[in-house]
């Protein structure tokens, strides 16, 4: 597994480069379809559909916004711009079938740990169930920000992953060819 190096990251930004304006949209609406989503839910936007028992912390609201901005721009790292076509290989980034499954995977799991960071404790039936109320605001509490990071660095990571696929293709190593015979 390749964590996320300097290299990574200016490929990362010459992938987001090379967007398209179908890409630019597909992040726009998936980024602010996700980001009402989550905030209606967890009540860090007021609504007449859901209650909140304990009022959001400060850092609820960047970790809101910056989970919905990064989901919305791994969304569009799916979509193909206008003016490419499809050639005979699906893979148009050159990124293998296990690679999408696994940026996929960290994707969802960073928005469902970001639910779990910004929403309120008391109000989340899983906690209130397993840890009852007291424990929830005890233990469950405390645990949110470190939750916060987790989703900040699981989409993190998937979206430079997808973002530096779009314009570096890793050589297969000798193992990976050995396997593939």
């Amino acid at each position: 597994m390749t964590g996320i190096t300097t290299n990574s990251i200016e490929l990362a930004v010459q992938g987001l480069r090379s967007w398209r304006a179908r890409q630019v949209l597909v992040a726009t609406f998936v980024a602010v379809g996700f980001g009402l989503l989550l905030g209606v839910v967890t009540v860090l936007i007021p609504n007449s559909f859901f209650a909140r028992d304990i009022p959001p912390v400060w850092w609820n609201y960047p970790v809101w916004i910056l989970t919905s901005l990064f989901s919305g721009m791994l969304a569009a790292t799916y979509v193909r711009g206008w003016g490419i076509e499809a050639g005979a290989d699906e893979s148009i980034d050159g990124r293998s079938d296990a690679a999408d499954r696994r940026t996929g995977r960290f994707g969802v799991a960073g928005g469902l740990l970001a639910w779990f960071a910004v929403g309120c404790p008391v109000c989340n039936k899983l906690a209130l169930l397993a840890l009852g109320y007291s424990g929830a605001i005890t233990w469950f509490a405390p645990v949110q920000p470190f939750l916060a990071i987790g989703a900040l660095v699981l989409t993190t990571v998937a979206l430079v992953w997808r973002l530096r696929g779009q314009v570096s293709c890793p050589l297969p190593t000798t193992r990976e060819k050995e396997m593939a015979r």
